[in-house]
């Protein structure tokens, strides 16, 4: 098994965060992994993207020019990644920012509220983890609690209430997809 993820949006959004902590989750299941950031100079507010690999054996390159899956925060993610989704792959939108159609037809593709539903449970700065709720409610690539553990781990528990919101929100977001799947 080798299974690459693409997770994109601006600076801020929690993108990096993401790919850390599904990197350090897919470790800690006992896989290997290469996790790949790339940011703008400007960081909040400009690009960041990442590039995690899982597979059961070594990875010869952490580059994914055809990723099985796309997480996308933001419009110009979807613009500047959505052609590079290999065929019959996955397209995660965040549709409360995302509001144009994928030209991409041979993927699957998940709209998340995931804007919305940070807002409902009370931290606008969740909607990342509400992404992963819903990646990984539909790809299995790493189970929750390992995922959960690792993001706790990522952020350094920093505070009680910042990990129960975070748990709050990967909840959400998993929930979310369940009645679809």
């Amino acid at each position: 098994m080798m299974v690459k993820t693409l997770l994109s949006g601006f600076g801020g959004q929690g993108v990096l965060m993401m790919g850390h902590a599904l990197a350090h989750g897919a470790m800690s299941a006992g896989y290997h992994v290469t996790y790949l950031p790339s940011y703008g100079a400007e960081v909040r507010g400009g690009t960041a993207n990442c590039t995690i690999a899982v597979s059961n054996d070594e990875i010869a390159s952490p580059i994914a020019s055809e990723p099985d899956h796309l997480v996308v925060l933001n419009t110009p993610s979807l613009y500047t990644f959505q052609n590079r989704v290999a065929r019959g792959g996955s397209l995660f939108l965040n549709s409360s920012i995302v509001s144009v159609e994928s030209s991409r037809h041979d993927c699957r593709i998940y709209k998340i509220p995931a804007s919305e539903i940070a807002e409902k449970i009370g931290n606008p700065r969740t909607a990342n983890t509400i992404m992963m709720g819903a990646f990984l409610k539909v790809t299995g690539l790493v189970p929750s609690d390992i995922y959960l553990h690792s993001m706790e781990e990522v952020m350094g528990s920093k505070k009680k209430t910042i990990v129960e919101i975070n748990r709050r929100a990967f909840a959400a977001g998993y929930d979310y997809l369940k009645e679809s799947l």
